[in-house]
């Protein structure tokens, strides 16, 4: 597969000394780098070797079997979180160590001697003025080593939380390509999407805070302990009320919010899957034009998920809030108790109080908080990945008792989901070196029984066994993003001979001189720049390339024309595979002689199985058609009788076209156009957009985006309303910090001059007077009350208001990207890779809906309280606005260099996701192929790889973030310093009060706590932001023209289109504005109800023909159905008028009764009618029956009987067919053709095909060209023309064909030459 590019070097940590590893200096150079220009992805530098996911996820899955081992032995269930524990214990152990010393050493310290320098402030003090100053610097390193201490934790914590993330994600991965396809069906790729995003990520947040959980504990009864020392009994009583407020609430809302996280987690994946399905099959929505249907179930599936989250929101809302006002009730409640015991409020104790209770309360409301919410989150989200390593997982197929190429089942029995029994008591034997077809009708087993052989599906009874290597070619040809080589080597060494062959075999040669680049060609998603003949016949060279020993080949020839199929049979599967077991299933019975060994299937059993002279005389419905009994004098030749075969095939009228740049084969001619494929999803130079080009988002990055996000949450009013209240609400916080310092000191100059000694002079007595005029000591504490209250009550109802705020512009954002995706245009989609847009409404959604509000009232309340801090701090002693605005100013530089650095490695960090994902979806779709190559080592290692880069790009983003936080705590230390330092100086010139002392010094202390989380969270805000940024661009997406119209005079009649009739007169398409035209000056007119097949080769035009019709793609000139210009009415009101039978039929997740009828317009009457008409209704229990994702609960025969039963149920007067019956048994077409005719006789038909008896018997063909329409007549006075474009296609299928063609023609044209054939123009 396509994998990521080699790093550049190492990393610059690698070889980084111990001091620049302790001051982060070695990220000095990319810091300024990304300062003056952007990062490229060659900044990205090879991850450390501890943080490989390879190195990872060998050891987690090492410790999770042995886990599952030892469980099995103890008759328990295993424990994913033991393994984990066992895996990384002795890491995160480290980093608790680090945050014990951290925290019960320097920080418990650190008010003790705040407390010494109060005290020397304080009237009355004994203490020297070297003493303070030995307790000042004390206090000053404490604080320089504490930052240390503290950011490196963070570091140490959120890459062991990497490391478990990425450990888990390539354990993820291991057992997706182990698991076998039963077990995937029952497994919603939204699911596996979101384990592998949303609940993944969870790791990366509880390593943060899971250490918080016992370290609380801790930390309470030291500083309890502590306070005791100052308070005595008035400390017991605050501990109380701070613990009630705390501890057991906390607890229960870190309980409801990882309750709601579990609810919330199900309703994501239940979007995604819906996401997943749109994404994949929006051609078909946009045909069918469902896209309100979608719209609206997304709506419910969204709307009920948003309302998860804001309560989710409003829980943390309550958190945050608590934080600010926690800690004031709680120095309420403990200064009121020590007050009411007759003790004196001094400046020493109340900051000693202070920074104490600072302390405590970021612990309780914060960090044992988010531990207990992000270990409650993680623990749900580690549930949810064991039940997933819980599926079973693909079966070893026995090898006993058989040779090298040999296949033996006996008596097999095996469903899909019971009771219903796919295979049933299935006996066969095929051969080393025989060629094995396996024909039947649709839902007969056939796909199931190669699955079974592979061990993808289990047998409940009986046994299977082969020995050999496996190749095997699904139905639904799989391709994956990288080049076409890189698709058919499969990992294999390149042998340049053997390679040339098997090109030449699998008939691409044309097809390489056609791509762009060759075999060089990227490849898209899904294989969206190829036709579906290219795609089978690659996904046929890719087996053919492996040498296996056995092929199981599921009908890969229906999507080819004939003499293509004829080739491939051949020169492929008879020819250069000539000594390999092959089994091939096919409904094509032409290729039935060369068999050895025929099996019919019917009703999961075999019907017959023998030689095909044994088939022939079997006498069973297969074998009639087989056997030629009208005419008994034919000679039993098998050219012959295969010629009867097609002549019948023929005979069953009109077969549907192929899907969009059908492959048909092109003669080497020199003026064939250089659209010989089709170029709507190549970029100029071939390729299409991988995900490394993908746009770098937020380039310019500007407050807009700011701007657009409040703005999608509330009007103008509303905008100005939040601030004012975030504004009061701080004055209120600010306010009663001030009135505790002005309390704190009042009180001390009373105790120092008036009842508690007699004045002996008369400074003494005028002080006596002074603080006789200020309040009493009641009124100090009534007004600290309701400061105190206010706080409360406001922080409440600002974080409430912006939460509400932020979940009303997620929902409205998430809408209008939702709603721009649907309604886009399909380029869009062709160059955009499925994982690249789900990763927007996965990982950027959910950062949007949960972290970034988050992050940003983090951040606002944090920088509020910053300004509130200066201002006290200026307001005590005004020299230090010198020293405010220098720090400012490196504060400034500081940040403005590592947040550009952070947003762009957020940037890389996001772009560097995408292919993550879209090599999970590429391994999903091809599952059975991997497992059947035996690649699954190669395709891990190459996740790994993705992985690695993912996590060079992540670890670049949290080392900014930590590097922030660290430089601007280092320079809040020197301020701090300062601050301390400057009262000492300025001690013998000014008196300083022992409570302004304490404010200043305790506010900038709290400012170091404080700004480290501040600086991650803007870092964190900047970089959600891109989110935002990432899903506002999605908002902007170029539209189709208006779905609906609001102009009555556009709006055709309910019954229009009344007859059918069709007409092109000069119509242009080209899919971009620098393309050139697909399809040019194109003028014809079909009559109302005739059937036209529309022919040519490959590029020719013919399925942009059916983009035109449907005006997938802008339209030069006018398309007339009924005489109404297409132009001039809705796409809705066009599309659903035109009805669409696909060559792959897509259904939806949900229940039958949806897939027929989203918009619930029809009775159950009518629903029961169409599937009766289509023989389902044996098949149905009930219109409530489920549907699985992608149909995938039902065969693909059935599943394009549910597409006719859709086209029968819109009763249109046009209908498109595009190859719909390639992919059944000739039963199901025969079925098709007769629901045909008598439903759609009077309707106008378009037959897109590229297999010509399909349309030979239609009433006109036409022939495409290089996007120019080169014939339009009856097939029959086409072949006259000797040297018509007609008669070149039919002689290329053989001489027998040709003749059989002939024939159908010639007798078409006799039953309707009463038809007027002047009456259709061109």
């Amino acid at each position: 597969m396509n994998a990521a590019k080699p790093f550049p070097g190492p990393s610059p940590k690698a070889s980084a000394g111990h001091v620049s590893k302790l001051f982060f200096w070695w990220m000095r150079n990319l810091a300024w780098k990304s300062y003056k220009e952007s990062l490229t992805e060659e900044d990205l530098r090879e991850p450390l070797e501890t943080d490989k996911s390879k190195r990872l996820g060998d050891e987690l899955e090492r410790n999770w079997l042995s886990e599952v081992e030892k469980a099995t032995a103890k008759g328990r269930k295993p424990s994913l979180l033991l393994a984990i524990m066992k895996t990384f214990w002795l890491q995160y152990l480290g980093c608790g160590i680090v945050l014990l010393i951290e925290e019960l050493v320097f920080r418990v310290a650190q008010p003790i001697m705040l407390g010494q320098i109060v005290e020397h402030f304080t009237q009355g003090s004994s203490m020297t003025s070297g003493e303070a100053c030995a307790y000042a610097a004390a206090l000053c390193i404490i604080v320089f080593v504490k930052n240390c201490f503290y950011h490196h934790y963070m570091m140490l914590a959120q890459l062991v939380g990497m490391r478990i993330r990425v450990a888990c994600c390539s354990l993820l991965y291991r057992k997706v390509l182990r698991l076998n396809r039963q077990e995937l069906d029952q497994a919603a790729t939204g699911q596996i999407l979101n384990l592998m995003t949303n609940d993944v990520s969870r790791f990366d947040q509880a390593l943060q805070f899971g250490h918080w959980i016992w370290l609380s504990v801790l930390q309470v009864i030291v500083i309890t302990f502590c306070l005791y020392q100052y308070l005595q009994e008035a400390a017991i009583i605050g501990f109380v009320c701070i613990f009630i407020l705390t501890m057991p609430l906390q607890g229960f809302l870190g309980r409801v919010s990882a309750g709601l996280r579990k609810k919330i987690a199900v309703l994501t994946d239940d979007r995604m899957r819906h996401m997943n399905e749109i994404v994949n099959g929006v051609r078909v929505i946009k045909m069918y034009a469902w896209e309100r249907a979608f719209a609206k179930i997304v709506a419910i599936t969204r709307k009920k998920e948003i309302s998860k989250i804001v309560q989710s929101a409003y829980l943390r809302a309550f958190i945050i809030s608590s934080i600010v006002f926690i800690e004031r009730i709680s120095t309420f409640v403990t200064l009121f108790s020590y007050w009411m015991f007759g003790n004196v409020i001094k400046p020493n104790k109340v900051f000693v109080l202070a920074q104490y209770y600072n302390i405590l309360t970021l612990t309780l409301t914060y960090f044992f908080p988010m531990g207990i919410y992000s270990c409650g989150e993680c623990q749900v989200s580690i549930k949810r990945v064991q039940e997933f390593l819980d599926k079973r997982e693909e079966l070893s197929v026995d090898e006993e008792g058989v040779g090298k190429g040999e296949i033996r089942m006996d008596r097999a029995t095996a469903c899909w989901s019971a009771p219903q029994e796919t295979l049933n008591d299935l006996s066969m034997h095929v051969l080393p070196g025989s060629l094995c077809a396996v024909i039947g009708p649709v839902g007969s087993g056939k796909s199931s029984l190669l699955y079974s052989i592979l061990g993808e599906l289990r047998l409940k009874n009986g046994s299977v066994a082969r020995r050999g290597t496996v190749a095997y070619v699904n139905q639904e040809p799989w391709v994956f993003t990288g080049t076409v080589k890189q698709n058919i080597l499969f990992g294999q060494p390149f042998d340049s001979h053997k390679y040339k062959e098997i090109v030449r075999v699998c008939f691409l040669e044309r097809d390489f001189q056609l791509l762009p680049k060759g075999d060089e060609t990227i490849v898209g998603g899904r294989g969206i720049n190829l036709s579906g003949g290219q795609r089978a016949r690659i996904n046929l060279a890719r087996a053919v390339y492996s040498n296996a020993d056995i092929y199981l080949l599921d009908d890969p020839l229906s999507a080819v024309d004939t003499h293509v199929g004829k080739h491939l049979f051949n020169e492929c599967i008879c020819g250069y595979l000539e000594q390999k077991t092959r089994i091939l299933v096919t409904h094509q019975l032409q290729y039935l002689q060369k068999a050895d060994h025929i099996v019919i299937l019917n009703n999961g059993g075999v019907e017959t199985q023998g030689s095909f002279g044994d088939i022939v005389s079997s006498g069973l419905n297969f074998a009639k058609l087989l056997s030629d009994k009208d005419d008994p004098d034919e000679e039993n030749d098998g050219d012959q009788m295969l010629g009867k075969v097609e002549e019948k095939l023929i005979r069953r009228s009109v077969r549907i076209g192929s899907k969009r740049n059908t492959d048909v084969h092109v003669p080497n001619r020199g003026d064939t156009s250089e659209l010989a494929e089709v170029s709507v999803l190549l970029e100029e130079s071939g390729k299409v957009l991988d995900d490394d080009q993908e746009e770098k988002i937020g380039e310019g990055f500007t407050w807009s985006t700011y701007w657009h996000y409040f703005r999608a949450g509330g009007n103008v009013c509303t905008l100005a309303v939040i601030p004012f209240f975030f504004l009061i609400a701080q004055i209120a916080t600010s306010g009663s910090d001030y009135w505790l310092t002005y309390w704190s000191n009042t009180e001390a100059e009373r105790y120092s001059t008036s009842g508690y000694h007699v004045a002996t002079n008369d400074t003494d007595q005028y002080k006596i007077e002074l603080w006789d005029h200020e309040p009493t000591s009641e009124t100090f504490v009534e007004g600290y009350g309701i400061l105190v209250a206010g706080c409360v009550v406001l922080t409440l109802l600002r974080s409430a208001a912006f939460f509400k705020l932020c979940m009303r512009a997620s929902r409205n954002l998430h809408n209008r990207a939702f709603e721009a995706l649907l309604l886009s245009k399909m380029r869009f989609f062709d160059t955009n890779p499925s994982g690249r847009i789900l990763n927007r409404f996965s990982k950027d959604v959910g950062a949007m809906d949960e972290l970034l509000p988050q992050a940003m009232l983090f951040m606002t309340q944090i920088y509020l309280t910053l300004c509130g801090i200066m201002v006290m701090v200026i307001i005590v002693n005004y020299y230090l606005i010198i020293a405010i605005v220098i720090c400012a100013v490196f504060f400034y530089y500081i940040s403005i260099v590592l947040i550009s650095t952070a947003r762009e490695a957020k940037k890389l960090e996001a772009m560097k996701r995408s292919p993550v994902f879209s090599h999970l979806s590429d391994s999903l779709n091809g599952l059975s192929t991997i497992h059947a190559s035996g690649t699954q080592g190669k395709i891990c290692d190459e996740f790994d790889t993705h992985q690695d880069h993912h996590t060079a790009g992540w670890f670049l983003f949290i080392t900014t973030g930590i590097t922030l936080g660290f430089w601007l705590d280092f320079l809040n230390a020197i301020f701090i310093t300062v601050v301390t330092f400057s009262f000492l100086i300025l001690e013998s010139a000014v008196t300083f009060l022992g409570g302004n002392v304490g404010l200043a010094i305790t506010q900038s202390l709290v400012l170091t706590g404080m700004l480290q989380h501040g600086i991650l969270q803007m870092s964190e805000t900047v970089s959600q932001m891109t989110s935002v940024e990432r899903i506002l661009e999605y908002t902007r997406i170029e539209p189709e023209t208006s779905l609906e119209t609001n102009d009555a005079e556009n709006v055709p009649e309910e019954t229009w289109p009344s007859k059918g009739m069709v007409t092109f007169r000069n119509v242009n398409l080209k899919y971009t504005v620098n393309d050139p035209p697909v399809l040019k000056n194109l003028n014809f007119t079909i009559e109302a109800g005739c059937k036209v097949g529309i022919v040519g080769q490959t590029g020719a035009g013919k399925s942009s023909i059916l983009t035109a019709l449907f005006r997938l793609a802008p339209v030069e000139g006018i398309i007339l159905i009924d005489g109404i210009d297409t132009a001039k009415i809705s796409l809705h009101n066009l599309r659903r008028k035109v009805s669409i039978i696909p060559q792959e039929p897509v259904l939806f997740c949900g229940t039958m009764r949806y897939n027929l009828d989203p918009f619930d317009e029809f009775e159950d009457a009518q629903l029961w009618s169409v599937l009766e008409e289509v023989e389902l209704k044996s098949s149905v229990q009930s219109l409530e029956d489920p549907v699985t994702e992608g149909g995938s609960n039902f065969s693909v025969g059935q599943r394009q009987l549910i597409c006719l039963a859709r086209a029968i149920l819109r009763n249109n007067k046009i209908i498109v067919l595009d190859e719909a019956t390639a992919n059944v048994d000739l039963e199901t077409d025969a079925l098709i053709q007769k629901t045909m005719r008598r439903k759609f006789d009077s309707c106008t038909v378009l037959i897109i095909a590229h297999r010509l008896h399909t349309v030979i018997d239609a009433d006109r063909i036409l022939v495409m060209d290089a996007g120019r329409l080169m014939e339009f007549d009856h097939p029959h006075i086409l072949l006259q023309n000797k040297s018509g474009f007609l008669h070149k296609l039919v002689q290329e299928t053989g001489k027998n064909m040709a003749e059989q063609l002939q024939t159908a023609a010639e007798q078409a044209f006799s039953k309707k030459s009463s038809v007027n054939l002047s009456s259709i123009t061109y």
